[in-house]
Formats: C-alpha cells, structure tokens, sequence
C-alpha cells in the first residue's frame, strides 16, 4: 500500500513536467521564435547584457542626464494636450483674478490655464522645468568629468563630439521652452535674440523678418519655436544620445587606475541584471528628487511677470542660468562700437561677442583633436587619468571655466551691484577686466597646484605617510615614523605615463616648416613643467633604505 503510494507521487510531479504546453504559451513561444529569426534579438541581448559598466561615482552624472532627459520627456507630454502655441490676443478670464481682463496671448492664457485651472498642471510645469535645468546641469559636469580625467582621448574624440552637440541642443532646447509663454522674461530674451541676428551685417534684417514672421515680436515665432521644442530639437537630442550610447558600447568606459584595472580588462558590474536594477533605483531617485523640488520650490512664476509689454521691462530680469553666459558676454562689451562701411553699419558690440562666443564653443568641441596634434598621441586610452597628472590640461580646463563663470556672473551684474550696493560700472569694470585676466590666473595657480599634488604623491609613495609617532633611537635621536602605503593605494599614486614634448625633425625634403615648429612650441608649452612617475627601483630602493 505505502510502496503504490510512494510510486504514485513520484510519477505525479513527471506527469505535469511532461505535460504539453498551453495555447498561451505555444503562442508565447512562437512569438519569440518568430521575432528571434528575423532580428536575431537574442545575441544582441546577449551580448550588450555582458557590457561592463565601471563603479565609480562620477560615471553617474551621464545616467542623471538620461533620466532627468526622460522626466522632461514625460511631463512634456502632459503639457502638450494642454498648451496653445499662438499669439493671437485674447482678453484673459480664467482663475488667476490679478490678470482677469488683461490683454495677453492665447500662449500665455493656456499657459496660466495650464498652472491654475489644469489639475497637476503647475506640478507638471515646474517638473519640466527643473527637469530641463538639471538635464543641462548633468551633461555639463559629466563633459568636465570627461575632460578633466581625458576620458576623450582616441578612440573616444568623435564621442566627445557627439556630447558637445547634445550640450548645444540640451541648451537650444531649454531656450526655446521658456520662450514659449510670452511672458515678459521671456519676451526680454526673444528681443535680446533679435537684437544679435539684427546686428549681423547685411542678412541680419532678413533673418529676423524671417524667424519672427515680421517686425518684433511679430506673429509667427511662439508657434516656430514650440515646433523645434517638441519635434525638432526633441528628435536630434533622441538620436545625439543613441549615437553616444552607441559609441560607449563600441569603445568602452574608461575607468581609473588600479589592480587589475587595465585598458582591456574593465572592473565592474554588468548590464544584466546587476547594473540595471541599479540602474532603474537610480532612474526613481531622480525622478523623486525632481518631483520633491518641483512640489516645493517655485520657478518661472509667469503670473507675476504678466504678458510681454517692453515698456516695464527694468533690471532684475534674468535667463535661465545656461543661457547667462551669452547675455554677460553682451554686457561686457564696451558701447558705441560702430562702423559704417559702403552704407552697411557693423555693430561691433554684438558681432564681437558672437565671434568670442563661437570660438570659445569651437575650441571645446574640437579640444580632442587640438591635444592630439599638440601632443602627438595616437595610441588608445582607456585609463582615466588623474587631473593632478595631467597639470597642463587641468589649468586648460580650469582657464576655460573662469572664462565661462565671468561671462556668467556677468549676465547678473545690475543684480550685483544693487545687492551689494555697488556702482555698475564698477561691476562692469571689474568683470571686464576678470574676463582676460581671470583665466591666467587660473591658467598658472592650477597648474602649480597640479605640480605640489605631483610632489607631495612622489613623496608619499617613496616614504609613506606621518603617522605621528615620534621614536628615540638608541643613538639619541628623535625621528617620527612613517606609515608604508598598502599596494591599492600606492598603485593609484604612481601608475600614470610620464610624456615628453615632441621632437621637432625636418621633413621629407630636409625643411622644418612653420607647423612643425609651431607644432614643436606648444608641445614644449604643454609638456614643459612635469614630475617624473617613480619607479619600481626608486620604490624598492626606498624600502632597502627604510
């Protein structure tokens, strides 16, 4: 009796694993196959679940840029079913009682409709909008993360490239955002706008007619612009971050030095599944943390600016902080520089600051290539390096931001000198005089400070590190004693590439032309203040000596 039951419950669990599958699931399965042979998605999967992704805290601020790039996706979306991109006037009637009766554009009434009257639109509207200053914010330190650790170096320069452009847009794209109310801020930064492409010899005119439909403010731009905020731009940006995610699977993260870290060998955690669990908590945090900001921080509060009038425009008026630094570069320019040539005026006031602007912009995107030639390095890297060992770039980098912080405390100077209560052309004196002197400061007091860090990491990793402790030798002498480094940490002081500036040679034809030696002079400039790494002998010799 007990041997029949015995047998009867060990054939059960057989029967039901033999047992044939359902429909659903024979529906299920001829689905997959029939997805799998035609896109081979499955290898795909594979192969990207394997991709490794380093865990370091500053690779994070590229996923921040993803996901507040998603939030701005989402609450956009929200924010189209309601918005009305015209200009047409219309008496205002809705809930906010200030403005009943105001004449206004319908843009600007669906847009206090949108934030009084909509349920969660001025939760929506606020989440947008923080979502858009961080999305700008994240990709701007993960490019000075990128540059500081010259993670963009080959094969990674077009990658850089393609992050700079994303930067542009992640900009163009919050520009024509808050263009969009007719509001008063905004209407100062669409005159603003128009005042530059106005001050374009010949074209100028024509560019403006054409960009507003006519005589500012004309009648055409509010629904020009919100079809590059919601299509356009929205689009590029879209295949800008497929291209780099592209590029990162095709060349690989970089990561810092250290055991078992090198160029091939990538320590971290791959896609599947361990990063993208992490990957989706991170997604939420941010998405929470934007949320809670929006909820209880107010921005761009159209209702107490109301519709675009110039007549009370007065200082105190202020764009979006990443577009700051072309209105400080405005500001900054001296007045009454102007030229009549063959009946044509040249503004030198606003064709200066968009010359300035331009190169600056061109020489950060082309920066890769610029050290590349400067330095004559073609080999790959994939080691991050340490700001304090490459003390040339660092003080390039650090010029670079003083140069952009000026420009951009400077869109704010009428906020300066009347909080402070200063003279503006104090102010402006001052900042003129920060913008060229600021970034040689800066320039030589990082690239000094790079050669201490450089010193003292020599130091350490020959002798170690006080400890405190103060021991009498049996001669009489008092001596503190050093603590030796552990192997992680001494690998991490002394494993950099020590570089020499280029040899200037002749060519083919027995000549030195002028690139070469220009090019020789800056590799000397680049090159010319550097610490030797130490050396396993100079290590081993220390120890002996210890």
């Amino acid at each position: 009796m007990s041997t029949d039951t015995a047998t009867a419950t060990t054939a059960a669990p057989a029967a039901e694993q033999k047992a044939p599958p359902g429909p659903g699931m024979r529906f299920v399965n001829w689905g997959a196959n029939y997805i799998e042979d035609r896109t081979s998605l499955s290898g795909m999967v594979k192969e990207l679940g394997r991709k490794i992704f380093p865990d370091h805290w500053s690779f994070m601020l590229g996923e921040v840029a993803l996901y507040s790039f998603v939030v701005i996706l989402l609450s956009g979306t929200f924010l189209t079913f309601f918005f009305q991109a015209s200009m047409a006037p219309v008496i205002y009637e809705g809930a906010y009682p200030t403005m009943k009766g105001v004449e206004m554009s319908a843009a600007m009434a669906s847009t206090l409709d949108i934030s009084f009257e909509v349920r969660g639109g001025l939760l929506m509207r606020q989440v947008h909008h923080w979502a858009a200053l961080l999305f700008v914010a994240s990709i701007g330190l993960h490019m000075l993360r990128v540059f500081f650790t010259g993670a963009f170096r080959k094969p990674r320069e077009i990658n850089w490239v393609v992050g700079f452009l994303l930067f542009i847009l992640a900009m163009a794209e919050g520009f024509t955002g808050y263009s969009l109310p007719d509001d008063l801020l905004s209407g100062n930064g669409l005159r603003i706008i128009d005042g530059m492409v106005k001050g374009v010899p010949v074209i100028g005119t024509w560019i403006s007619y054409l960009l507003f439909g006519g005589e500012f403010p004309g009648e055409a731009i509010v629904g020009r612009l919100y079809m590059l905020h919601i299509m356009l731009l929205p689009a590029l940006v879209i295949a800008a971050i497929g291209v780099h995610m592209i590029l990162l699977i095709v060349n690989k993260h970089t990561q810092f030095a250290g055991p078992g870290r090198t160029q091939e060998n990538v320590v971290g955690a791959p896609i599947l599944p361990v990063f993208a669990a992490k990957a989706a908590g991170f997604f939420f945090i941010v998405f929470g943390v934007i949320m809670v900001i929006a909820s209880t921080v107010t921005i761009n509060p159209i209702w107490n600016y109301g519709p675009y009038d110039p007549s009370p425009v007065s200082a105190g008026t202020q764009p979006d902080w990443y577009i700051g630094f072309a209105d400080g570069m405005l500001r900054l320019i001296p007045p009454h520089l102007e030229t009549e040539i063959f009946g044509f005026t040249f503004t030198w006031y606003i064709l200066i600051p968009i010359v300035v602007l331009g190169l600056f912009l061109v020489v950060v995107a082309l920066y890769p290539f610029i050290e590349g030639w400067v330095t004559g390095d073609k080999r790959e890297h994939h080691i991050a390096d340490r700001p304090r060992n490459a003390p040339a770039r660092t003080a390039i980098g650090a010029a670079g931001v003083t140069f952009y912080a000026v420009m951009w405390a400077a869109a704010s100077s009428d906020l300066i000198a009347t909080h402070f209560r200063l003279s503006i052309e104090w102010v402006t004196h001052t900042l003129q005089a920060l913008l060229i002197l600021g970034p040689i400061i800066a320039y030589l007091v990082t690239k000094r400070v790079c050669l201490g860090l450089q010193k003292k990491d020599r130091e350490i990793a020959l002798h170690g590190f006080e400890s405190g402790r103060i021991v009498r030798l049996p001669g009489g002498e008092y001596i503190e004693v050093h603590e030796q480094l552990s192997d992680y940490d001494r690998w991490r002081l002394v494993s950099y590439e020590e570089y020499a500036p280029l040899m200037v040679r002749p060519n083919t034809n027995g000549k030195i032309t002028v690139s070469t030696k220009l090019r020789g002079a800056l590799s000397r400039w680049f090159f010319e203040d550097r610490i030797a790494p130490v050396t396993r002998a100079e290590i081993e010799a220390s120890h002996h000596g210890h």
